[in-house]
């Protein structure tokens, strides 16, 4: 190479070398009788001089631009003291300039580069200039966290004895899941691939093939609305064993997580994970993805309320519902339109509204306080611990909408909390843990039958199989959740391995028809017969994972180029529209035409 050094190589060390630097100029500095340039590449900073007595390269810096390209040689000294900049390597250092050679003279930016100002710039603007965008300190700090864990991982799996397979990108469709990207065979006229959602099958079919450790940093793709977490592509740490059991997969992956936050944080992360069923996550946060950095946990009052005068309370214990509850602790100081906010969002959940009692100067004001008797307010001071300054929420449903109502509120109150300066939340604090025992087996209103909750290879509890043909909603699934402050962050199972009970599950239970078996899973099912092992695995969001790591809230930000929230590539400008004669080739002869 032709560059000797970096621009945050040099130290006091190399005072009176000659050296080479090339990189961009992040800025001009004229002091009257020098000008000073500060040169930077992905590494650092380095403050080169010229003199205009001395170089005649002087006089060429007028036309150059920050973010310019130049190429520098000179020769290395020691800053004067009183000029010494200790919050860069290079600070004890500044090289006189002999030579200048202009590689490419930037126009004008399209915003600022410095964290603190781009960070206030629309994000549309960033991401048509994303190559701008990532040379920010910030951006490229992001990226080479997301190499590190990268990096980590596979030579942790390494020494696990796991083999890297590239599985494909072009599957075929399976439309019971997310939505997907279809793409037209040219070959075959009038089939299509899919984009792989997941490599879900085919890692299955490498344990029947014998690999037994298989992992891949896989692509996925999904036809989804985008979020803050969430993009149309994204890639997961895919892993799959055979011959293992859960604990199995418990181990490896706190492991994993373990060294993943040694390497990139310098963070020892407490190791086993709690564990926490299904049912238990739910009954105290009333999310199967709880943050457990704060408490405000819910409480069940159906026993408070079991004869109780307000109507809406009693009815619904009569029909066998749930009365749940959160204390959101010092928060009677809730706005009137904190309070609506809340409202309409029980409401989106399905919510007929959101009775609330506050707890100030020691009157009970709500309205539904004329309903409850003084032994009903004791009971609710007594459990909820109920203090001045505290606002209680309720939701009364059947059990699992209930908690989900008052899981949603539990998260938005958090937020109020913070906004009004009542609770702080450690950015440094990681909070593992699993959820396990999920039901393998929901009934869908929308279909009327049975669905996975996850997906039809998910192995049932061992000691519920019989319930398959009898209570199938009361099967658990050996399927865990790994979580991490309020994110899923990966998923998995122990999976089906034999053909008897993969065909019970879809034939008898999920009643899929014969020719969607044999179209889907046909040759999963012929494969099973072959002497198919034991196994298992799980998927962790790289994606998410890195996020979380940068301290981020979007992923978008550990994306090299992320789609916005439309799913569009700004920069690239697309998804834009084939020719006609591509589209001739494809065999498509029918297109929706461009709205006006």
């Amino acid at each position: 190479m032709r560059r000797t050094h970096h621009c945050s190589a040099l130290t006091k060390k190399d005072v009176g070398k000659s050296v080479r630097l090339i990189g961009w100029i992040q800025s001009i500095r004229d002091h009257g009788g020098l000008i000073f340039v500060d040169l930077r590449d992905r590494e650092g900073i380095t403050q080169i001089v010229f003199d205009p007595k001395n170089n005649a390269y002087t006089a060429l810096l007028p036309m150059l631009k920050d973010e310019s390209v130049i190429e520098i040689s000179g020769t290395v000294r020691l800053r004067p003291d009183d000029t010494a900049n200790p919050h860069i390597a290079t600070g004890e250092i500044e090289i006189i300039a002999d030579t200048l050679k202009i590689y490419n003279i930037a126009d004008t930016l399209p915003f600022p580069l410095e964290d603190s100002k781009a960070d206030k710039v629309n994000e549309d603007l960033r991401f048509t200039y994303r190559y701008l965008d990532l040379r920010r300190p910030k951006n490229l700090r992001a990226l080479r966290t997301r190499h590190r864990i990268a990096h980590t991982v596979r030579n942790y799996l390494d020494r696990q004895d796991f083999i890297e397979v590239e599985l494909p990108y072009l599957f075929k469709t399976t439309p019971e899941g997310a939505r997907e990207f279809l793409v037209p065979s040219r070959q075959n006229p009038g089939s299509f691939y899919a984009l792989s959602q997941s490599p879900q099958q085919y890692k299955q079919m490498l344990m029947v093939a014998g690999i037994e450790r298989y992992y891949s940093l896989a692509r996925c793709f999904r036809d989804e609305d985008l979020r803050a977490d969430r993009q149309q592509e994204f890639t997961q740490i895919d892993l799959e064993m055979s011959f293992i059991d859960r604990e199995d997969i418990y181990a490896l992956i706190e492991g994993m997580m373990k060294i993943v936050f040694k390497e990139t944080l310098n963070r020892d992360i407490k190791t086993p994970f709690i564990r926490i069923s299904f049912q238990e996550v739910m009954d105290r946060f009333g999310s199967d993805k709880p943050d457990t950095r704060f408490a405000l946990e819910l409480v069940d009052l159906s026993s408070v309320f079991k004869h109780s005068e307000f109507k809406i309370f009693r009815d619904c214990l009569e029909k066998g519902g749930s009365i749940k509850a959160i204390n959101a602790k010092q928060l009677a100081d809730i706005t009137q339109g904190e309070l609506k906010i809340l409202e309409d969002i029980a409401k989106t959940l399905g919510a007929k509204g959101l009775a609330f009692i506050k707890y100030e100067s020691g009157d009970w004001k709500s309205p539904i306080l004329k309903f409850l008797s003084a032994k009903e307010k004791d009971a609710l001071r007594e459990i909820l611990r109920i203090e001045d300054g505290d606002v209680v929420f309720f939701a009364a449903s059947d059990w699992l909408h209930a908690c989900t109502i008052l899981g949603r509120i539990r998260l938005e109150c958090v937020r109020l909390l913070v906004d009004h300066g009542h609770l702080s939340i450690p950015r440094d604090l990681f909070n593992f843990l699993w959820v396990i025992d999920f039901p393998l087996i929901s009934f869908d209103e929308n279909q009327g039958r049975y669905v996975s909750t996850h997906h039809p290879f998910t192995a049932p509890v061992e000691e519920d199989e019989e319930k398959l043909k009898t209570d199938p909603l009361h099967v658990r699934a050996q399927h865990y959740d790994i979580v991490l402050n309020g994110f899923e962050i990966g998923g998995g199972s122990i999976r089906i391995h034999n053909s008897e009970l993969q065909s019970l599950v879809m034939r008898n239970v999920l009643k899929l028809d014969e020719t969607t078996i044999r179209e889907r899973f046909g040759y999963m099912l012929r494969a099973f017969k072959f002497g198919a092992p034991p196994h298992g695995g799980i998927a962790i969001g790289l994606d998410r994972l890195a996020a979380i790591i940068c301290g981020t809230d979007s992923i978008r930000d550990v994306i090299a180029f992320p789609k916005t929230q439309k799913g569009q590539d700004l920069m690239a400008q697309t998804p834009s529209y084939a020719s006609e004669k591509q589209l001739r080739e494809l065999h498509i002869t029918t297109v929706i035409p461009q709205e006006k």
